[in-house]
């Protein structure tokens, strides 16, 4: 309401001029006071009847996306058995022997310290394997016809960088895609891309690399 008075009371002025001013001052003068009036809206798209008509404008400049969200540590490598290593986190029960049954972490080495029969090599094998493994080797010195079990607790860790909004490590979870680990690390940060993902992960000694859509299925490497 007060830019409209503002008008108004200019309007007046300007005809009081009009007498004694030239056209071309008389118009440079609106020219002059339609821009002071419009100073405040100077993103307005145009002035209608006088008075600014305001709009909402949309940057057209580039977007900064963030750098891409990588997974480490998990790949898919189709519908084969899980096969542990390091930083898997065992219950192995063996009946009849409270003081073998307990939790076991697979060590850097890929092995599991085990009482009575000592370090038992646990990478690459699935949890049946180890089972047999542990079976044999009780068997054969310390405990007659024993009775293993080996289930897992959780499963080893993933890490996951890039733009969401808790990067970090989190447990493995059976049957995770990209889009899954991204929710486990609290979901997408304002600058993700949503569209650009990367998988890596450790082969023979060797650090792979791959581009992979958001519904990529993920397993342990």
């Amino acid at each position: 309401m007060s830019v409209r008075l503002t008008l108004i009371s200019v309007s007046a002025v300007s005809l009081m001029l009009g007498a004694c001013a030239p056209d071309q001052d008389l118009a440079g003068l609106s020219a002059q006071i339609a821009g002071d009036a419009a100073a405040p809206f100077r993103d307005a798209a145009l002035v209608q009847d006088g008075y600014p008509v305001p709009v909402m404008s949309v940057s057209s400049g580039p977007v900064a996306w963030g750098p891409p969200i990588v997974v480490a540590g998990v790949a898919d490598d189709g519908d084969g058995p899980y096969r542990l290593d390091t930083g898997d986190r065992l219950r192995i029960f063996v009946y009849g022997q409270p003081n073998l049954s307990r939790m076991y972490v697979v060590d850097q080495e890929g092995k599991i310290a085990v009482p009575l029969i000592g370090n038992v090599g646990a990478r690459g094998r699935t949890t049946n394997e180890l089972q047999a493994a542990i079976r044999s080797r009780l068997g054969s010195e310390y405990v007659k016809d024993p009775q293993v079990t080996v289930d897992m607790q959780q499963n080893r860790p993933f890490f996951i960088l890039g733009e969401v909004k808790n990067a970090g490590q989190y447990p493995y979870v059976s049957g995770m895609s990209i889009e899954t680990a991204v929710a486990i690390a609290g979901g997408y940060s304002e600058r993700a891309s949503e569209r650009s993902f990367r998988v890596t992960r450790r082969v023979s000694g060797l650090v792979q690399v791959l581009e992979v859509p958001g519904d990529y299925l993920l397993k342990p490497s």
